[in-house]
């Protein structure tokens, strides 16, 4: 890593992000779109180059040299993973695609063997499609119960809501995200999680939007399944994270069937290798899973401490900066909130303030952002999504706000 820091130089850390020196459409490239995919610092790219120039073998199963470097250099991200969320054993971290992914496995694993039919899963009003969808399939499939917890106009937890669903004891599952996508929201997981238990039900935290701002520490949490993607932690795509605690895993059967996920097999019958790789068929991600592991190093290397600092004052200046533009309105006010800013604004489509952002050279996101209900709760049919990394700086939300008025005159 070629940053080694004291203390946060957001120019500093822009000079390891190569992607950051392009020009869009004639214009410096302003990139306000981190939550839907971070970029990537060159640790990374340097990682994984190398693993494919000099490093490279399938992991598992060979003798030769080529095949244990790599696989020992695949497993060392297993112990990093675990230690980067305080994970009590590397035996609860499961890799996967994304986090997607993961929840999917949950579905399908501890879902179908666990919950029957009667029981309920809960789910907040603003969860991403991922954390919503999937448990849709399982109450059409499986005769669960899908519920919902009610947001606030501000875009926090309803808890006298959360009261309300829990209230007959059918709930065994709060599903929930840590961060939204979509309003910047945190929510309390520690809070949640003690919520959940008391009323003998488990919980799994979507963290892809938190991880990325706040150190997790899962024990804390009491969290009993918590999923992320490597893409949005300044990693590659195609590798994600599941876990969950060690006895939930041992009672879950596999999510895919073939190598790597066995004990034994014979032609009339298989048996189950130990978790974590009883969920973990196939050839793996090998070269994404040693990336994800240099996101890791690099994000450490910043702090947490640092990171959050910097993101939280780059919140404050957007969100006083963009309430001052007539015509723009941010949706969701949340008081603990993180760097991703939804807006509409005035006589334009987000469409259309995305496209003509984007002939400045600015990025930003517009549609649902795979959230599509919560939309409707929030009274608007789309919006357009500011989203930082530690790379952005003061002067890229000034530019955001420069384009805005731009286009305001534009719709005048």
């Amino acid at each position: 890593m070629s940053t080694t820091l004291q203390k946060f130089d957001v120019a500093a850390i822009r000079e390891d992000f190569p992607i950051l020196k392009q020009q869009v459409h004639g214009k410096k490239l302003v990139f306000l779109d981190s939550a839907a995919s971070a970029q990537k610092p060159r640790a990374v790219i340097d990682a994984m180059t190398f693993v494919m120039e000099s490093q490279y073998a399938n992991v598992h199963r060979g003798l030769h040299y080529m095949s244990e470097k790599t696989s020992d250099a695949y497993e060392a991200v297993r112990d990093k993973v675990a230690g980067f969320i305080n994970a009590a054993s590397r035996d609860e971290i499961v890799f996967t695609r994304n986090a997607t992914e993961s929840i999917n496995l949950v579905v399908y694993t501890y879902g179908r063997a666990t919950l029957k039919p009667g029981d309920a899963v809960a789910v907040s009003q603003m969860e991403h499609h991922a954390n919503l969808v999937p448990w849709q399939m399982l109450r059409d499939a499986h005769g669960t119960e899908l519920r919902f917890v009610k947001i606030t106009d501000a875009g926090e937890i309803d808890f006298d809501s959360l009261e309300q669903v829990f209230a007959d004891g059918k709930v065994k599952l709060l599903a929930i995200t840590q961060m939204s996508n979509v309003l910047g929201s945190y929510t309390p997981v520690e809070r949640l999680a003690k919520f959940a238990h008391e009323r003998g039900a488990k919980i799994l935290i979507d963290g892809c939007q938190a991880i990325v701002h706040r150190q997790i520490d899962v024990q804390a949490i009491d969290a009993d399944f918590y999923v992320f993607s490597g893409h949005k932690l300044y990693g590659p795509t195609g590798i994600g994270v599941l876990y969950a605690k060690r006895e939930l895993l041992e009672a879950m059967p596999p999510f895919m069937g073939g190598g790597e996920m066995i004990a034994n097999v014979s032609y009339e019958k298989s048996s189950w290798a130990k978790p974590p790789y009883r969920f973990e068929a196939g050839t793996p991600a090998i070269i994404e899973t040693i990336g994800l592991g240099a996101a890791v190093d690099y994000v450490q290397g910043i702090g947490f401490d640092a990171i959050a600092a910097h993101e939280r004052a780059l919140t404050e200046h957007a969100l006083a900066t963009l309430s001052n533009i007539e015509g723009v309105s941010i949706i969701g006010q949340a008081q603990d909130r993180g760097g991703v800013i939804s807006f509409t604004m005035h006589d334009a489509h987000a469409h259309d303030i995305a496209t003509l952002l984007d002939r400045q050279g600015i990025a930003v996101r517009a549609g649902n952002h795979c959230a599509q209900p919560l939309m409707g709760r929030m009274g608007v049919t789309g919006t357009a999504r500011a989203s930082f990394g530690m790379y952005t700086t003061h002067e890229e939300i000034d530019a955001l706000a420069a384009g805005l008025h731009r286009i305001k005159r534009i719709f005048e």
